[in-house]
């Protein structure tokens, strides 16, 4: 069955949906099978990953409200090696026909439900603010990626996110918990950086990656081709840093299975 992990930040700019893209292809480079679901109407991580949001027939919206397959919807990244469950400007209306639809923040996990055994991960890219396809993002998930930079007011907004999770975490989704902290657009060269970095450290311990996404032209340039960071420049230290966080991903994956199989001994 597959992991479902949402990657979120109620703020923008901070490497989302590069972070999104990036994991499905270096996870689908160490031959796991992954599905991309796009919730964000700008269709960012689709375009990013190859496929037109424009020449869709179909999106991740006729997923939410009409039901239908996700099989029949997604379609392939053409270098990425993995699916992806498409999204556009569609999107946008879904929030307004959600609203009447009863348990409307239980439709993805639904549909997505219909596909687990298709895949390894299944990664959602969220929209940056905490709306109803958010939602749904984090009722789906078992786990939260949570994708920031390494400044002041990334804190502020990282005690509400957290906040956000645990509540859904204690209400409509038992299983919710924090996946890992990815630091972002990362400067060591920039003492704020190091200060955050060390603030996270001291309060999240090991739910921060070890691994951090450098700034690099070249990650930034890959989606106008939409491309894959590894597909268009392999050598360059973002594609680089977007295969050792895949690393820590399996490795944590892993371990976890590994815990749930051993046997619970009483006293």
């Amino acid at each position: 069955m597959a992991r479902t992990i949402a990657i979120a930040n109620q703020k923008g700019g901070v490497g989302k949906t590069t972070s999104s893209i990036n994991l499905a292809a270096s996870l689908a480079a160490m031959k796991k099978r992954v599905l991309l679901v796009d919730m964000d109407p700008q269709g960012n991580a689709t375009m990013g990953s190859g496929v037109d949001k424009h020449g869709i027939e179909r999106s991740v919206y006729d997923v939410l409200v009409h039901r239908a397959p996700v099989h029949l919807i997604t379609q392939r990244a053409p270098e990425g090696g993995f699916d992806v469950l498409p999204a556009n400007s569609d999107l946008t209306a879904a929030e307004v026909e959600l609203l009447d639809i009863e348990h409307k923040e239980r439709r993805l996990r639904t549909a997505l439900q219909e596909v687990a055994g298709l895949y390894d991960y299944i990664l959602v890219d969220c929209p940056p603010s905490l709306n109803m396809l958010t939602l749904n993002a984090l009722v789906a998930a078992d786990g939260v990626l949570i994708a920031m930079q390494c400044e002041y007011f990334a804190l502020e907004g990282l005690s509400a996110l957290v906040s956000t999770i645990n509540r859904i975490g204690e209400s409509v989704n038992l299983p919710l918990r924090i996946e890992g902290i990815l630091r972002t657009l990362y400067d060591p060269r920039n003492s704020l950086t190091n200060d955050v970095s060390a603030q996270l450290h001291g309060h999240f311990g090991d739910l921060v990656y070890r691994t951090v996404v450098p700034r690099n032209v070249r990650l930034a340039e890959a989606p106008s081709h939409g491309l894959p960071a590894m597909y268009y420049d392999r050598h360059s230290r973002g594609a680089k840093a977007y295969m050792a966080l895949a690393g820590e991903v399996i490795r944590r994956e892993e371990k976890r299975q590994q815990e749930s199989q051993q046997p619970v001994t009483s006293d």
